[in-house]
């Protein structure tokens, strides 16, 4: 047989394995070490700049020369954050134009002279896939915007800054260039799908250590869970590999609240179901068998549903808000009833440390290792080409979690 149809056998094989269309869900990749990047390095190549309200536009421009503490990375995949989609609908931060982009990953392709070790120690190659961190010390006081006030620069706070004249800056493109000091890891034992969940499964894994700094967060806790988003469904993931099983998972969509299940809840209710707050914490307190809550973690954007929380905790409960990742309004609540004569005890959770960040990989392969369907979140994937119907698909509330991936 010849070597050329050999090569389109196997190519026919790969392609039926891994496949997908955009729009649609492909298998995770393979974790196996992988091989240095194959082919020369272009001398151009694509970003998708932010260019007004609602529009992304491809750019080309020149690949920036890699300089003796940087490195280069082709980009194989990116989640689209909610803070994305609000800046592709509203610009409410003021950054257009703008590459975003930060739950990215890729493949390093080339590496300056200086470059040696990750952020953790870890040695790195050409042909590693990486990740990188908005938060670059290991200080539990530091979080996202702080790095406004502590990073000059900001050369790490990838696709969330303006454009510059480096272009390269933001994972929404084909290549990134991680600059001299900035946070990289080092994950080639991590499958695609898995790397581009790392940034999103940390906040859920800093939120879950805000909880337990309440000491009322335990191994036999009644919890439930408001809002089965992303963050929601994440959130019960890492309850459940924490041991925790009596998880209620409460939402307005039928088909959110199965997936649920999938990832840990052991019961569901659906608020659409029930008229007045007082029947909504009764269908909550029925699941845990007459009990209310011990601990809940509101993940909704949503003023009303936090206002609705503490009717489902007990007295001398607990409480983690971190759906508000922007302004969304204020929220009614009675401080005598529902915080006070409670005696609740309530926990704000914002992003993560760069140490929640490192746990949040040990967090990956023990969700794997338990079986709950991590890659199945990512629901629609997207090429590069399709980055505006990947941010309308996000708004549009459409799947769960919605990726560019880059072929």
């Amino acid at each position: 047989m010849e070597n050329k149809n050999i090569e389109e056998i196997v190519r026919k094989v790969l392609e039926s394995m891994t496949g997908s269309s955009s729009g649609t869900a492909a298998p995770a990749a393979s974790a196996a070490r992988p091989a240095a990047a194959a082919g020369g390095i272009p001398k151009t190549a694509r970003v998708a700049k932010l260019v007004e309200k609602g529009r992304f536009e491809l750019q080309e421009y020149p690949l920036p020369e890699v300089g003796d503490g940087d490195i280069l990375v082709k980009v194989e995949g990116c989640g689209v954050c909610g803070t994305d989609a609000h800046e592709f609908k509203n610009d409410p931060f003021g950054l257009i134009p703008v590459v975003l982009g930060h739950e990215g990953t890729g493949e390093i392709v080339k590496m300056g002279k200086d470059v040696k070790k990750d952020s953790a120690g870890k040695e790195l190659h050409v042909g590693d896939k990486v990740v990188t961190c908005m938060i670059f010390k290991d200080n539990p006081d530091i979080t996202m915007f702080d790095l406004n006030k502590q990073n000059v620069g900001g050369a790490d706070v990838y696709g969330l800054l303006p454009d510059d004249e480096v272009r390269f800056n933001g994972w929404f493109a084909d290549y990134l260039l991680i600059r001299k000091g900035s946070t990289v890891f080092n994950v080639s034992d991590l499958d695609l799908y898995s790397r581009v969940l790392i940034e999103p499964c940390a906040v859920l894994i800093h939120a879950v250590e805000r909880a337990k700094t309440t000491g009322i967060l335990r191994f036999n806790s009644r919890v439930a869970v408001q809002g089965c988003g992303p963050i929601g469904l994440i959130c019960i993931a890492v309850l459940r590999t924490m041991g925790i099983e009596n998880i209620t998972a409460v939402d307005g969509e039928a088909k959110r609240l199965e997936f649920a299940k999938l990832m840990g809840a052991s019961k569901t209710v659906n608020f659409k179901e029930y008229k007045g707050i007082e029947n909504l914490a009764k269908a909550v307190e029925d699941t845990f068998d007459g009990h209310l809550a011990d601990f809940a973690f509101q993940c909704t954007g949503s003023p009303v549903a936090h206002a609705n929380i503490y009717k489902f905790i007990r007295n001398g409960g607990g409480l983690c808000e971190l759906g508000f990742f922007i302004n969304g309004g204020d929220a009614t609540i009675n401080p005598h009833f529902d915080i006070c004569a409670k005696e609740i005890t309530t926990v704000g959770s914002w992003v993560y440390t760069l140490r929640d960040y490192a746990t949040t990989f040990d967090f990956l392969k023990r969700a794997k290792g338990i079986g709950l369907p991590m890659d199945k979140l990512i629901t629609h994937t997207f090429p590069l080409e399709q980055i505006n119907e990947a941010l309308q698909t996000n708004l549009s509330m459409q799947g769960l979690k919605i990726a560019v991936i880059n072929k």
